[in-house]
């Protein structure tokens, strides 16, 4: 994990906004250092766009200040912009320009000195593996392609933080997995700060510090690491065809919770095992489980808390609960007062 270093790359500071009726964020505060990956990691309405939205300086905060480098956002939103990439959720480059026109009219608007702007044009194709379709129009483009194509753009101009919202939605796993790949290239090259959205829990999971949001409000933040051994519960599965099994879980020193396996198969034999999910307090009651259960079980195995058992703790919900169209895909939700909240 990087050095902090005296001034952070983006400090957020009580910020609150509201959409008619909708508090959207609620006195928000977070300081991301400089190279360092931060992942935000939020339900559908938590407000996690709203406040990127806020960082690029599309929507301005009710109250509270964020920076960029340590420019205000408000006040000095030129400054702020000029260090800043952006991917956002839904696709933006030009479809009837070529690959090259794309970068060249990113970095024409920036004021990137020609001869500059047509060296790092050719550096990032060749970063993002584009370099071939550089005379291509972007309709021509695979959507994974077309994410590595805005990747790229963002960082035509002097950006110092990359900020990708859910830019892996949509993309198949080789293309998710080929973009953090082209990214931590770039992070290595450019020394860049990055700042995700994701619900994807292995992508979290590479992060140097996880930001977990619900409901406008900051829950917790720490690494990967330190979120599980916090939040984090460890768990016994363990299937029986013992009925008085379940009478030992629900009363033994340790068991915090049990509940049938929503994975469990739909059995038709009434003989057939019952499977059995018990959260515990740490291996120590797996171990007395197994010395007092073994020979009634069929089968047992403990599992260490995961983010996703880190988040369903903190939010009492499911990062794919809000799903829409496809299981992975977190849908906006429209509120009161115009913008959807996400």
């Amino acid at each position: 994990m990087p050095e902090p270093s005296t001034t952070p790359m983006v400090s957020v500071q009580n910020v609150s906004k509201r959409f008619g009726r909708t508090l959207a964020l609620d006195g928000v505060s977070l300081e991301i250092d400089k190279g360092e990956t931060y992942a935000i990691l939020g339900p559908n309405g938590s407000g996690k766009t709203t406040l990127i939205h806020i960082l690029c300086t599309i929507h301005g905060a009710d109250s509270g200040t964020a920076r960029i480098g340590g420019y205000d956002v408000r006040t000095h939103s030129r400054q702020a912009r000029q260090r800043l990439g952006v991917v956002f959720q839904e696709p933006s480059v030009d479809t009837r320009l070529t690959v090259y026109e794309n970068l060249d009219f990113h970095g024409r608007i920036y004021g990137v000195p020609r001869r500059l702007r047509r060296q790092r044009i050719e550096e990032l194709l060749e970063l993002v593996e584009l370099a071939d379709w550089r005379d291509h129009l972007v309709r021509a483009l695979s959507k994974g392609m077309q994410r590595r194509l805005e990747i790229g753009r963002a960082l035509v101009h002097d950006a110092e933080l990359l900020v990708l919202d859910e830019p892996t939605v949509g993309l198949d796993a080789q293309s998710r997995s080929r973009m953090w790949q082209h990214l931590a290239e770039l992070k290595r090259l450019r020394n860049l700060t990055v700042l995700v959205t994701t619900h994807y829990i292995e992508e979290v999971e590479s992060t140097d510090r996880v930001c977990v949001v619900d409901r406008g409000k900051v829950l917790t933040v720490g690494t990967p690491r330190e979120l599980k051994e916090r939040h984090g519960r460890s768990k016994v599965r363990l299937t029986t065809r013992d009925a008085s099994v379940l009478r030992v879980l629900s009363s033994a020193e340790g068991v915090l919770e049990v509940r049938d396996s929503n994975d469990a198969p739909p059995w038709t034999d009434g003989d057939a095992p019952k499977e059995y999910v018990a959260h515990i307090e740490d291996g120590h009651v797996a171990e007395r489980l197994l010395a007092e259960l073994g020979s009634r079980l069929v089968t047992f195995s403990v599992e260490q808390p995961t983010l996703e058992d880190v988040f369903l703790d903190l939010t009492g919900r499911g990062l794919r609960d809000s799903a829409s169209g496809t299981r992975d895909r977190l849908a906006a939700t429209p509120r009161s007062g115009g913008e959807p909240i996400r």
